[in-house]
């Protein structure tokens, strides 16, 4: 059989390769979590304004501080007012809300003065800094009151407890988010089994994941997780893979098929060898992806984060301008009431919230569909492109050859010919020999024995099948026993050459009796993909290396609008660049392996089918399954998380640009003065407003096989 004339034959084992992580462990699952990540919250920042602060540091100071904030209201006179009661009075009931609100202020904002004190002597304002001014401010000003200096009515406690709780709250809120994608990826490190079944010469040994090493081989019972990434040896089982690719359906494997460390052999046992172990299994390189795509930057956080720095100098300077105004119309106490106000709820938490929140929500829920954001500006940029170029092999068709044609001689039927043909390749491990017998199992009849064996380099294999000499193999063959191909079977196999489709010829005592057509087939997935995405008015085009004709018959099957073919991979990038150079912003979908130059000029570079193969440093996208329809849900997830950003970015700033003004007092003349406590109401109701707006992403529909 001329098993290396077509691309089919030259099928890649690329989906066994997987990325090691640095610092891990080979062997210890466990050594995929990050060194010092808060294992219960999943949430350790490592820079920004929450350096050094894990999710449960937040919860804990917001509990307390919850449970401090019950006395603190109930006993300020202010809030008492505002609510219609009167607080009850005893010696001394008017220090719980000083004492405590002194307890609050020290522990549940020691993190925002840190972070503010830290931003102060690196000259970096930012959102620590408004806080712990605003926070300041409001002690400042209530101890003042509470010690009757100056005269001042500034009973400020209960804002400063509910300021801190909402800070906390919505601290705490973001951590979550930012962990959750993290988190969901150190679970599924968790998943991993503790011990494995090694197979020696004696039976089988129960050894750590430690002790495993490359080349070992592993019982995997009926219901238990892979061990490690390898290669199934010896029988065949419906494999889980849920966990690494977000497909509910369990996935048929059987011998030469690889499996990935953390999947379930749902039905029966397998014998796998191993390949890859630790900190250079599939899960390990996910990990790094999400943690690539955690530190990543993005342009709207950019532009939130210098809109808090230029809100410190707004606050600051609205501040003193209020004070100077009230001052000059002779007001002291209003002067300070009015500028103390402006400073506690200038505090823009909400702004602070506005973008990490939707990033860390959009991160968390293309995670948990299997789709792996390395860059966030690739999903910020995804919603403005106009042509997806697919790579064919792997991507539109399944890489894999099958058997798509039988033509007979006469008295021959196909279930014949087929269990003929596979009962010749059976000895052989080539993917083309791999597609026959399954052809052949498909008609129930079964293969009969075969001897003898012989690979016939370049022209096809030999072998003796009930005593009689048999063949499969292309035209080198045929040309080599100098035999002629049948006048129908001869008809039939010119459309096949026609369209591009490779012809492997059945010969039996001598003589040729039929043929079989191998073509890559097309992903079903794949005409729902490039409908949807046409239906959307992008643009989708395919690059190739195969001959025209192969490309012609696929795009024709798929409705493709441009097609690129014999493109040689050191070539496909410029034809990104040729379709950049029209003016059109391009997502390429490629394997990862010969993409890698059209993956890193393209706008988008998405990585396709790497639940096994996580190496594709060009993408910014990797998509953990073999399903392009998920370049949908990642198009629909760029639109949906650009809107919120945009929303939470509009609301955020509008509540600064009109509660700052009236806090200082800008509509006093016509009798509207925003009060501190209505402000401090308005500020916590803009946090919380964010923060739901944000959670609505949770409703986007990330599943391939639920967009339309």
């Amino acid at each position: 059989m001329d098993h290396d004339s077509t691309e089919q034959h030259q099928h890649s084992t690329k989906a066994a390769a997987a990325v090691a992580v640095p610092d891990g462990s080979a062997g210890n699952h466990a050594a995929m979590s990050h060194p010092g990540m808060d294992h219960d919250d999943h949430a350790v920042h490592t820079a920004g304004q929450h350096a050094g602060h894990s999710t449960a540091m937040f919860k804990n100071r917001l509990w307390l501080t919850l449970l401090l904030s019950v006395p603190v209201v109930f006993f300020s006179p202010m809030a008492g007012h505002l609510l219609g009661y009167a607080p009850p009075r005893f010696p001394g009931s008017a220090w719980i809300p000083p004492l405590l609100g002194t307890v609050i202020f020290v522990h549940g904002g020691r993190p925002f003065l840190k972070g503010g004190w830290q931003e102060l002597k690196a000259r970096q304002t930012g959102m620590m800094l408004l806080i712990s001014m605003a926070i300041t401010v409001a002690f400042i000003a209530s101890w003042v009151t509470s010690l009757g200096i100056g005269g001042f009515d500034l009973d400020f406690w209960w804002e400063l407890a509910l300021l801190v709780a909402i800070m906390l709250l919505g601290h705490w809120i973001e951590m979550r988010a930012l962990g959750s994608a993290r988190g969901a990826l150190d679970a599924l490190a968790a998943l991993l089994p503790d011990e494995a079944e090694r197979v020696a010469d004696a039976g089988t040994e129960t050894v750590s994941l430690a002790e495993l090493n490359t080349g070992d081989v592993v019982l995997v019972r009926s219901g238990s997780r892979v061990p490690a990434d390898g290669v199934i040896t010896d029988g065949s089982a419906d494999v889980d893979e849920s966990m690494i690719t977000g497909e509910s359906r369990a996935v048929a494997r059987t011998v030469g098929d690889p499996v990935v460390a953390g999947t379930v052999a749902t039905d029966s046992s397998l014998r796998v060898r191993v390949t890859a172990v630790g900190a250079d299994t599939a899960l390990a390189g996910i990990q790094r992806l999400v943690a690539e795509a955690q530190s990543s930057s993005s342009r709207a956080q950019a532009l939130a984060d210098r809109a808090a720095a230029l809100l410190f100098y707004f606050a600051a300077g609205a501040g003193v301008i209020t004070f100077i105004a009230w001052s000059l119309m002779g007001s002291i106490p209003d002067a300070v009431t009015r500028t103390v106000t402006v400073l506690v709820i200038a505090c823009p938490h909400a702004l602070g919230l506005a973008i990490p929140l939707v990033i860390a929500i959009s991160t968390e829920r293309a995670a948990k569909a299997g789709v792996l954001i390395k860059d966030r500006l690739a999903l910020e940029r995804m919603r403005t492109i106009d042509v997806v170029l697919f790579d064919k092999t792997g991507t539109l068709t399944k890489g894999e050859p099958v058997v798509t044609g039988v033509a007979t001689d006469d008295g021959v039927t196909r279930g014949a010919l087929l269990a003929l043909a596979a009962a010749v390749e059976s000895d052989s491990e080539h993917p083309v020999a791999r597609a026959i017998m399954a052809a052949a199992r498909d008609t129930g009849l079964p293969a009969d024995a075969a001897t003898g064996f012989q690979a016939l380099t370049g022209r096809g294999v030999q072998a003796t099948v009930n005593g009689a000499p048999a063949a499969v193999g292309g035209p080198a063959l045929l040309a080599e026993l100098g035999l002629s191909v049948p006048g129908r079977v001869a008809m039939a196999t010119r459309e096949w050459v026609d369209r591009g489709a490779s012809v492997l010829h059945v010969i039996s005592n001598g003589a040729v009796i039929g043929a079989v057509a191998l073509e890559d087939e097309v992903r079903e997935e794949s005409r729902q993909a490039v409908a949807a995405l046409q239906n959307r008015g992008i643009k989708v085009a395919m690059i190739t290396g195969d001959a025209r004709q192969v490309a012609a018959a696929v795009a024709t099957e798929l409705h493709i609008d441009e097609v690129f073919a014999e493109v040689l991979p050191q070539d496909k990038d410029q034809k990104v660049a040729e379709l950049q150079a029209r003016g059109l912003k391009v997502a390429m979908v490629g394997d990862g392996v010969n993409d890698a130059p059209a993956l890193a000029r393209a706008e988008v570079g998405i990585a396709i089918g790497a639940g096994t193969d996580v190496a594709m440093e060009s993408a910014g996208v990797v998509l953990a399954g073999n399903d392009p329809r998920a370049v949908l849900s990642m198009a629909d997830l760029s639109h949906a998380s650009y809107r919120k950003m945009w929303q939470n970015l509009v609301w955020a700033t509008g509540y600064n640009v009109i509660s700052v003004p009236l806090a200082a007092g800008a509509l006093a003349f016509a009798g509207v003065v925003l009060s501190p406590a209505a402000g401090a109401v308005l500020m916590s109701l803009s946090t919380i407003v964010v923060a739901l707006n944000a959670q609505l992403l949770r409703r986007l529909r990330m599943n391939p096989a639920e967009v339309r």
